[in-house]
């Protein structure tokens, strides 16, 4: 963790951060905003989002933003002006974080109830790219480089991991080819992280014979999702990292 006495590493910078009311979508929003972002809030549940608005004002001192959204029913119209929205209240986009995933039916293949699959890769994979696409040139357009965070799983090729893990090996897919097609302007960094097995929902939905006592918390593995916000991963680009192997938590110390 970093002391009273060090800079805040990202003073100054807007991050949108979706399924922020995940486990460790709240986690990274509220360590972003300790560490002077202004955070825009994006999930489907208006209640709750309003709940996590509460702890992150009163942590950080710093308002963050809601924008409520199904990323089962956003058409492409609404992130466009979603982004429209972002540019005219805040002018910029430093960052965008994609927290957000649906676990779906995890089922043989000859078992997949159809509709489900598409709803699975549309949270999964469809809106993000429709997010990102919409995104991209205002994040192209900051002054100092901006940052992308995918969020992947690379266990995604296990058995009866169905539209889920399809959708996770495809993030990693567009996160290589988002990162060479950003590489020569060198205006964004773009990378995948894997926080492994946590105490989530989610992973107890994956996982669910799992016993999660020994499991870590969300909040171990957010020193990754700082560490590639901050100035200090300037050197990495198109990585696809683990958060509790590849980044230490002392690469913050």
């Amino acid at each position: 963790m970093l002391s009273q006495s060090e800079p805040l590493l990202l003073r100054d910078k807007i991050v949108l951060v979706t399924g922020a009311l995940g486990g460790i979508g709240s986690e990274v929003a509220l360590a972003y905003a300790r560490q002077g972002a202004t955070i825009i809030l994006l999930d489907k549940n208006i209640t709750q989002l309003e709940k996590l608005y509460d702890v992150i004002l009163q942590e950080s001192g710093i308002e963050p933003a809601i924008f409520p959204v199904d990323f089962k029913g956003a058409k492409a119209e609404d992130y466009q002006q979603l982004a429209q929205t972002i540019k005219e209240t805040f002018g910029q986009l430093d960052g965008l974080v994609h927290c957000a995933a649906d676990v779906g039916q995890l089922a043989p293949t000859a078992n997949q109830e159809i509709k489900q699959w598409s709803e699975t890769l549309q949270v999964n994979l469809t809106a993000t790219f429709l997010l990102t696409h919409a995104c991209l040139p205002l994040m192209q357009a900051t002054k100092q480089q901006s940052f992308i965070i995918f969020t992947t799983d690379r266990q995604h090729d296990k058995a009866y991991r169905g539209a889920y893990g399809l959708s996770k090996a495809a993030i990693e897919c567009f996160c290589h080819q988002l990162a060479l097609e950003t590489k020569a302007a060198a205006k964004i960094r773009v990378n995948c992280i894997d926080p492994g097995q946590v105490k989530t929902k989610l992973h107890a939905r994956v996982f669910p014979a799992a016993d999660p006592q020994h499991l870590p918390e969300p909040s171990a593995v957010i020193p990754a999702f700082l560490y590639l916000a901050s100035e200090q991963s300037g050197h990495l680009h198109g990585q696809c990292l683990n958060a509790q192997q590849d980044l230490p938590v002392k690469v913050l110390a």
